[in-house]
């Protein structure tokens, strides 16, 4: 560790430099607990690594930490973990190297598992820089995030537990300055006031930076330090993990994720489990960024969510755009939470597909915002997606999509199939036909429909098989438009062959119904 002495400062004097230290990244919150909080900063030299707090503006207490190269310069990376702390307290705080300091900030620790206060959670990714649009991330904090904040009379300490970025933080990350300049700097007014939790994308290039500039949970595999992780917030387990090559190979990531998805199963306190990874499993809007790891993570997940009865979601980025998915017979989510600076992935400027699981993707800026109600009846949590358009079509933080996932199931009522029930059918089409919806929840509304024609009334094999969605907005229009999802049109089936069918509902709370009643059809002998 490089020391500053009275002959190197003298140099710098006689050479016409000014001698003015200075704060060149702002303080950051990093790996936040009820009674703990990380704080880092970064100076052009100085070894001093001081945070003043309280529980008041006038602070009243002093932390010392250490401080560390950063780049083989003088210049210091510092960090002081401030322990001792109230749960669900707000603290004050101000750093301090030399004779420099910071204005004093505010943050809020997390509460104990067991409670039952709402919180939000910020989600979003790739904001490396676009030098077409420069100040794109610098505009989605402030007058995205913030401003969105504004509204509900709190801190943004207050309003927002944490912040998720998976990935593709800067756009190239062995490159020194674009960490203070690309992502600290535009992100100053909220990383000072809520603690920051990263996975590293693709454009990180697992630079040393990455892992010098956070310090994330050291929970996950030893040899593999702060790739993958896992932080608790109240009843919500956010899990980090690195979906890059090099590490997405390795059978250790997937083992222990499995590892930990079995203790979350038998931990009352966790009612969801929210993964962050960088790359898609599906991409509606550039396939070629598709890999097959983030798909078997997303069958842990699935898994794990089927036989808990605990709600999951995975966060990525990679696509720079926007899409929330579903899977089809699990209560788990896929969304897409970029792009928050990254030039956006415009419909038909790369190779795409509709895929069944995604209800939306739209070519945008904007974030996620997750709020987490941890209520004792029913847990349940929110997605929201709040928009800033795209280069032609401007927005100013408008709500595009929603949805409301809850713990405890309560099923639509099965569906009564109409038709055809033990009719005999012509072979060039078959049009299969419901009931209408209903449920005993509350504004709950047919969301989902899953038709399925088979040779056996098991259903092990089937001959057809039809997950729609209420809605399907890819490349700008719903696909779904009008479908009240009661019918379903069956072509190419054999003649003089007896056929079963059936069907269930999903509400927009990713309840689906039992299976309905089996019916049968048989399809008329072929005349030659």
């Amino acid at each position: 560790m490089k020391k500053y002495t009275m002959t190197s400062i003298g140099l710098l004097l006689c050479s016409g430099l000014a001698y003015a230290q200075k704060i060149e990244i702002e303080p950051y919150l990093q790996n936040a607990s009820p009674n703990a909080m990380t704080i880092m900063w970064q100076t052009d030299f100085g070894e001093e690594a001081t945070v003043l707090w309280g529980t008041d503006p006038k602070l009243g207490k002093v932390t010392q930490g250490t401080s560390s190269d950063i780049n083989f310069t003088q210049k210091r990376l510092h960090k002081v973990i401030l322990e001792g702390l109230e749960r669900f307290t707000n603290y004050h705080y101000q750093v301090k190297t030399g004779e420099v300091t910071s204005k004093v900030y505010q943050f809020k620790t997390p509460p104990f598992p067991k409670s039952t206060q709402k919180f939000n959670i910020v989600a979003m990714s790739d904001m490396q820089i676009d030098r077409s649009h420069p100040d794109k991330f610098r505009e989605v904090v402030e007058e995205g995030i913030l401003a969105y904040f504004e509204k509900s009379a709190k801190s943004i300490s207050e309003a927002v537990a944490m912040v998720l970025t998976p990935g593709d933080l800067v756009e190239n990350g062995t490159k020194f300055a674009q960490w203070q300049h690309d992502f600290f700097t535009p992100g100053q007014k909220l990383f000072a006031k809520v603690p920051l939790y990263p996975v590293p994308g693709n454009h990180e290039r697992n630079s040393n930076y990455f892992f010098k500039y956070f310090s994330l949970p050291k929970n996950g595999s030893p040899e593999y330090a702060e790739h993958w992780w896992y932080k608790d917030y109240a009843n919500t387990r956010i899990i980090g993990l690195d979906s890059n090559p090099g590490y997405r190979d390795f059978r250790e990531q997937l083992a222990w994720l499995k590892k930990i998805l079995d203790e979350t199963a038998n931990d009352s306190a966790v009612d969801f489990v929210f993964a962050q990874l960088h790359h898609p499993h599906k991409s509606e809007l550039w396939i070629p960024g598709e890999v097959d790891f983030t798909g078997k993570v997303i069958e842990l997940l699935e898994a794990f969510s089927t036989k808990t009865g605990k709600p999951s979601l995975h966060f990525f980025g990679h696509t720079h755009g926007y899409s929330r998915g579903q899977s089809k017979s699990h209560k788990h989510l896929w969304v897409n939470v970029a792009s928050a600076g990254g030039a956006i992935d415009n419909w038909g400027e790369f190779e795409g597909k509709d895929y069944d699981e995604f209800t939306v993707t739209q070519d945008e800026y904007g974030f996620v915002v997750a709020t987490v109600n941890p209520s004792k009846e029913n847990p349940s949590f929110t997605l929201k997606r709040i928009s800033r358009g795209n280069n032609l079509k401007p927005r100013d933080n408008e709500q595009t999509d929603s949805i409301t996932v809850y713990k405890n199931t309560e099923k639509p009522h099965k569906p009564v199939l109409i038709s055809p029930v033990n009719t005999t059918e012509k072979i060039v089409g078959v049009m299969l036909k419901a009931g209408a919806f209903q449920s005993e929840k509350p504004q709950a509304f047919h969301a989902a429909s899953h038709w399925q024609v088979a040779t056996s009334a098991d259903f092990k094999a089937p001959v057809y098989d039809s997950w729609k969605q209420h809605e399907n907005w890819y490349y700008k229009e719903n696909r779904q438009k009008d479908d009240d999802l009661t019918d379903e049109s069956v072509k190419r089936l054999k003649s003089g062959t007896t056929y079963f069918v059936r069907v269930r509902y999903r509400d927009q709370h990713l309840n689906w119904s039992d299976w309905s009643t089996v019916e049968s059809f048989r399809t008329e002998e072929k005349v030659n």
